[in-house]
């Protein structure tokens, strides 16, 4: 598909076989592609009676274009678009950094069905997230700040979604620390019943799925079976 600047391809990946099923909008992590989750996860999710799509980033995979986070941001609603599903049959799911563009299309679409975040990021400006300092970019600390914030405040968009929410993070996460997972939690707009937080004992960043692959399905699949009974 072509992305929100008109130019750049988006080379995505699609795994529908249940017609009429909710579908998961899958976000990945800055170390991936959606190579790395196609067919074996792609099947696995469709186990769990999903459908299932895959998004790509620019400059990512397949994909054209150069990576930039604020375009990437634009691209999750044309992504969103391109399902041709209503947001109240779509899931969310967004792993690492993949969880600005979820949290981003949950903003803007309160009607979701639910909302997945795997080691999720809660303040992308946190000391050890932030790959470049505004000396690099030319800018003043407070103007980035003010423009990290008007585009990436996660406190914010999550509060203003009021759907289900599960968040999964590892206590062994040295890249995005366990904290961001029970600040991710709190700022959900949902009430505390429809909300959950899951901490892994074992695993780190890059290992929580295949090191906890029996509970993480369990748990994912206990919560793609509370939104299914959830009132239309």
């Amino acid at each position: 598909m072509t992305a929100a600047d008109g130019v750049s391809r988006l080379a995505c990946y699609r795994s529908a076989p249940h017609e009429g099923a909710l579908t998961l909008l899958h976000f990945h992590g800055n170390a991936e592609i959606v190579a790395d989750y196609v067919p074996e996860v792609a099947r696995t999710m469709n186990g769990l009676g999903l459908n299932a799509f895959f998004a790509e980033y620019r400059g990512y995979g397949g994909s054209t274009g150069a990576p930039s986070l604020g375009a990437m941001l634009d691209d999750s609603e044309v992504v969103f678009r391109a399902l041709g599903v209503p947001a109240s049959r779509v899931i969310a799911f967004g792993r690492s950094l993949g969880s600005l563009f979820a949290v981003e299309v949950a903003s803007r679409h309160r009607d979701l069905a639910g909302l997945v975040l795997e080691s999720a990021i809660a303040d992308p400006l946190e000391p050890g997230l932030a790959r470049v300092s505004a000396e690099d970019l030319g800018v003043s600390d407070q103007e980035l700040v003010a423009a990290v914030r008007a585009r990436f405040d996660q406190a914010a968009k999550l509060a203003s979604y009021p759907g289900p929410l599960l968040v999964m993070h590892t206590s062994g996460d040295l890249l995005i620390p366990p904290s961001h997972a029970q600040r991710n939690w709190q700022s959900g707009g949902a009430p505390p019943g429809d909300k959950e937080l899951v901490m892994f004992a074992q695993g780190d960043h890059g290992s929580i799925y295949p090191v906890n692959h029996a509970e993480y399905i369990a748990r994912l699949g206990a919560f793609v079976e509370k939104v299914r009974a959830r009132p239309a």
